[in-house]
């Protein structure tokens, strides 16, 4: 189940116009070949258990309307709405702009780039509002660089941005995504690596931490390092939301480790921020970005958060935690995200990273798979109705190979480049995603979704919200 996009062709979604009060709007995707098709229905003013006349009370409910406008009560689904429970408020839903999700989007004629971003953060597609970039190279990237591969160079005289930041990932889709999109992005920049010069192991890759210890200048150096990443996006227009101490932390504690990474323990990330990254964004302009911690899988929760955020000097500087998904299996959400929450109520829990395709036993692209949809929107269930803000897919578009990646570390995405025919494929994860994205925006919050005893019999998953502009969304997924 895909759609094949062009510079001719591709598939849209009318603008949300919410429905006059007392009626609904519905959109559905399905594994039959629905992608967010709209229907309209009108709620009925009561609910009448079958069989009973006006007036009677011979169910537990208010008395009903006249016959004409009985219906059958569904005993085995009803959600209740409680607007009175409020939860957390959502700050969106996005995905990453690689150096080789930039390179796919530019392989296409520019028509059909115009209409992939379309699909992603205009009002005719999904609008997203949240964007992730790493600072300098990834895995998905061609080969590995940072920003100043000087040796020794504590002033950072030798700090560029690199053509993988000028003409692919500003030019390569974020000022188009700006121009298309409604609301403002909320821009998040995530580090791999330092330069190799500052790391124990003098590599890109591997078991690796920065050398000396927190406060030092090769500390200094790299949280300086930050903040020179800001001023010089800031010159072509780029500001950012929020910065990430750095990605997957516990990736560089790993031997031999196969792409860019870079390790901090829970105690080494803590008084790092606490005397290096936490004072140099404070004292900068940009002491408005947010700064949020572990960007790595959520079983290092409640742990990691306890860590850094027990300590008054560096919890100060910090807003947010972010989890990656991968490990998801070994890390239930009860037992990681619940708790750190109830521990830390301040603090935002974003889901910063996910793609499908990361394990060694999984075929990377599967084009048109419906599961790997599933597999989406019950991630992005479980985390909404377990206190998790939003959620931020991982490459916005790959090749037919899942990449390119310089260590072929290959994975799925929602949108898959075959420019050799300059056309796209907009899969089943594309659509999950649009249910939470296209209808839930930034300041919508969660509400109570109470299921009668029969409903807990099924294998429905569902969550609630009211929109800023008073609207309520639910969203129910049948696997």
């Amino acid at each position: 189940m895909v759609c094949i996009c062009n510079a001719t062709y591709c598939d849209t979604v009318d603008p949300l116009v919410l429905p006059p009060l007392g009626s609904y709007v519905k959109y559905e995707s399905s594994k039959a070949g629905k992608r967010l098709e709209r229907s309209e229905g009108r709620f009925q003013r009561r609910l009448c258990a079958p069989g009973t006349t006006v007036g009677s009370k011979g169910w537990d409910g208010p008395l009903c309307d006249p016959p004409s406008r009985w219906a059958p009560f569904p005993a085995d689904l009803v959600l209740t709405l409680d607007t009175t429970q409020r939860f957390q408020r959502v700050k969106g839903f996005g995905g990453s702009i690689t150096d080789a999700a930039a390179i796919n989007i530019l392989s296409l004629p520019e028509k059909a780039q115009d209409h992939l971003l379309r699909s992603y953060f205009s009002e005719e597609g999904l609008e997203y509002n949240l964007v992730r970039l790493p600072m300098a190279s990834c895995d998905f990237s061609l080969h590995a660089y940072t920003y100043d591969d000087v040796p020794y160079d504590y002033e950072l005289t030798h700090f560029r941005l690199r053509d993988e930041d000028t003409k692919l990932k500003v030019s390569g889709g974020r000022e188009q995504a700006m121009a298309m999109s409604k609301q403002p992005l909320s821009l998040c920049a995530s580090p791999w690596t330092s330069p190799t010069w500052m790391k124990t192991s003098e590599s890109y890759v591997g078991k690796g931490t920065l050398k000396g210890q927190a406060g030092d200048r090769y500390h200094k150096t790299w949280a300086n390092y930050f903040v020179r990443f800001l001023d010089e996006y800031a010159k072509h227009n780029v500001t950012f939301w929020a910065v990430t101490a750095e990605n997957e932390p516990t990736a560089g504690l790993i031997n031999n480790y196969p792409f860019q990474c870079l390790g901090f323990t829970a105690e080494q990330q803590r008084d790092f921020i606490a005397r290096d990254l936490g004072p140099a964004l404070a004292n900068s302009s940009h002491h408005h970005v947010q700064l949020i911690i572990l960007d790595d899988n959520r079983l290092h929760l409640p742990h990691w958060a306890k860590v850094v955020l027990e300590d008054e000097e560096a919890a100060r500087y910090v807003d947010g935690i972010g989890i990656h998904w991968y490990l998801d299996f070994i890390g239930p959400i009860q037992d990681t995200v619940l708790p750190t929450h109830e521990l830390f109520p301040d603090y935002f829990i974003l889901a910063t990273e996910a793609s499908i395709g990361a394990y060694f036993w999984e075929r990377d692209v599967i084009l048109g798979c419906w599961d790997r949809g599933n597999q989406y929107s019950h991630s992005i269930l479980l985390n909404l109705n377990h206190f998790v803000t939003g959620w931020t897919d991982w490459n916005l578009a790959l090749d037919l190979e899942g990449g390119p990646n310089w260590v072929k570390n290959y994975v799925d995405s929602p949108v898959i480049v075959d420019s050799s025919e300059g056309i796209f494929y907009k899969q089943p994860m594309f659509y999950h995603l649009g249910h939470f994205s296209k209808f839930i925006p930034e300041g919508s919050q969660r509400v109570g979704l109470i299921p009668s005893k029969e409903s807990k019999k099924t294998d429905l998953e569902y969550t609630a919200l009211v929109r800023p502009d008073g609207a309520v969304v639910v969203v129910v997924l049948n696997r």
